[in-house]
């Protein structure tokens, strides 16, 4: 049995926000993201078929919603976005990496 921990392996140049699949099944995809000032792109939102289930597990972030307030997350902060339900991020910390660990299903 192979083990990892989600806090390393962390690569130095994160020029671009970092996307990682631990875990991909019919039925769930399991990711961890690291970001380090990143955002979404200005323009767009994401619109997923899947719920997706985020946790801030390292730094900050904020996240924005078409249709509610924006939400402020923070190490240990987690939201449930349901499918279709628009969003972005406006903001990760600039000065740490944010890690995410975000689960996708049906």
């Amino acid at each position: 049995m192979k083990w990892n921990n989600i806090f390393e392996a962390i690569p130095d140049d994160l020029k671009e926000e970092r996307f990682e699949t631990l875990i991909n099944s019919r039925h769930v995809r399991i990711e961890r993201i690291v970001s380090k000032g990143h955002t979404s792109p200005e323009s767009g939102w994401y619109d997923q078929k899947e719920h997706e289930w985020v946790m801030v597990l390292r730094g900050e972030a904020v996240l924005s919603f078409k249709d509610q307030p924006s939400v402020h997350l923070r190490a240990g902060d987690f939201i449930n976005i349901p499918s279709h339900r628009k969003h972005k991020v406006d903001w990760t910390a600039p000065d740490r990496e944010t890690i995410w660990l975000a689960v996708h299903y049906q």
